[in-house]
């Protein structure tokens, strides 16, 4: 491959992790100069950018980089050169790509995607969302509301892990909606923006501009709203959109990593998020998983035998983005370098997705004896009530354990570890990522404790 290639094979990486407001933002006007023994130069259009590279995208852009080169690549020198940056092809960030469905995680985050004036990615419809046991009754519900928006369900809540397509359904209604009746008003933000906005309008004296825009619609989805949590002035904000909404039958649907119950906001905003409906979305089965990459080959007119997309199912098991992505991957590679997939290619291929995979083989019964034999201190005593330091630290770790790796929800931590509330679950994470930072000692602890949830 040449360096236009690499790049664009890199940049098909970073797209799946970062949100389209930053892919735009940042890598517009960027391309892959030179790579050489390891070490590759990137030019960036202004210092800004060279200094946002170095200090907030450096490991990801490495990472993308060694992917997409098939080898390692060991530094980067971003280089100011307007002139160079200008002369690369630049990055459409408006074309359509094929994505995994939702975003991830590490703040609010979303693929980079083609949206209209409604801020719908119109590829998002229900015809191309696949059902499966875990999301059929919030594939229900949605279609529900599309045949009576603001009469049933309202609003309609969905919930679930990174990637198991919560955003790709809810904006399957705005799609739909929009099918029907041209007039329709349809809003998509996230809370990220919705907050964002806010706060700009506070600042500038355009409070009205603001409410009009958000309240003037017949469905407004808003993705992320578990980020709404310690925002109080914003809270205040969306309890009145909402309001304003609901009171006139208009459509209101949110997406959350967690139910409303785990969300740290006041309790009159809480209780209007259960009014509807609340449905989660599960981890797809291995069923699920296997029509999700047929459907997915057969959009990108690529065949891949039926053993290899066993493998692809086998391999990624929690998560339909990262699905989505190896997938992609897979067929980018095969593609510029005009070779047959195998499956021996294949596990290659899936190796840097296989020990995400492998972060949750083990179960929180194992991740818990796996803390208590660690910190020395017996099972029972780190699940029962006593709040000694002894107690009280490894149990949190096994919580942030739990969390960051096996991606389980606060409630269900709750009830593993010996019956808890949610938000002591919560309380626990927030703490160790915040302790982690400055505490070598608790930095190893916890490293050392996922080598022994990945050899599971």
């Amino acid at each position: 491959m040449n360096y236009q290639e690499v790049w664009q094979t890199a940049l098909g990486e970073l797209e799946l992790a970062l949100s389209k407001a930053n892919f735009t933002t940042w890598f517009r006007h960027t391309g892959l100069l030179s790579l050489d023994a390891g070490a590759a130069t990137v030019a960036v259009p202004n210092a800004f950018t060279k200094t946002w590279f170095e200090k907030k995208y450096h490991a990801a852009i490495l990472k993308a980089l060694s992917h997409a080169s098939s080898s390692t690549v060991k530094s980067i020198l971003y280089r100011v050169d307007a002139l160079s940056a200008a002369a690369l092809p630049i990055v459409d960030t408006n074309r359509q790509i094929d994505q995994p469905a939702v975003a991830e995680p590490a703040a609010p985050c979303r693929p980079a995607e083609a949206t209209n004036a409604f801020g719908l990615n119109p590829k998002y419809t229900f015809s191309n969302f696949i059902v499966g046991k875990q999301n059929e009754m919030a594939n229900a519900a949605a279609k529900a509301v599309v045949d009576r928006p603001g009469e049933i369900y309202n609003p309609l809540f969905l919930y679930g892990g990174v990637g198991l397509g919560k955003t790709h359904l809810m904006q399957a209604v705005g799609n739909a909606l929009l099918g029907q009746k041209t007039q329709t008003r349809v809003l998509y933000c996230t809370c990220e923006k919705f907050t964002n906005e806010f706060i700009q309008s506070v600042r500038s004296g355009r409070a009205k501009e603001f409410r009009d825009h958000y309240r003037n619609v017949d469905l407004l989805m808003v993705d992320d709203i578990q980020f709404i949590a310690g925002k109080k002035e914003t809270q205040e904000e969306f309890f009145n959109t909402f309001n304003h909404l609901h009171q006139s039958n208009k459509q209101i649907i949110l997406t959350s990593d967690r139910p409303p119950k785990a969300i740290l906001a006041e309790e009159r905003l809480l209780s209007r998020l259960e009014w509807g409906l609340t449905s989660d979305i599960g981890q797809p089965d291995f069923e699920t998983r296997i029509a999700i990459l047929e459907a997915k080959c057969k959009e990108k007119n690529f065949t891949l035998d039926r053993d290899i997309l066993n493998v692809v199912a086998n391999t990624i098991t929690s998560n339909i983005r990262e699905l989505e992505g190896a997938l992609v991957k897979i067929v980018a590679n095969c593609q510029l370098r005009n070779i047959t997939p195998s499956v021996e290619f294949v596990r290659q291929i899936l190796q840097s997705f296989s020990s995400a995979a492998g972060k949750r083989s083990a179960t929180p019964k194992q991740v818990l004896s796996m803390v208590a034999e660690y910190f020395d201190v017996p099972l029972i005593d780190l699940l029962g009530a006593s709040r000694e330091k002894r107690l009280a630290h490894p149990r949190q770790v096994a919580m942030f354990i739990l969390r960051s790796e096996l991606k389980i929800s606060y409630p269900a931590i709750g009830v593993e570890v010996g019956g808890r509330d949610h938000t002591t679950a919560m309380h626990a994470f927030d703490k160790i990522s915040r302790e982690r930072e400055g505490d070598l000692k608790l930095k190893q602890d916890i490293e050392a404790l996922k080598e022994k949830v990945y050899a599971v």
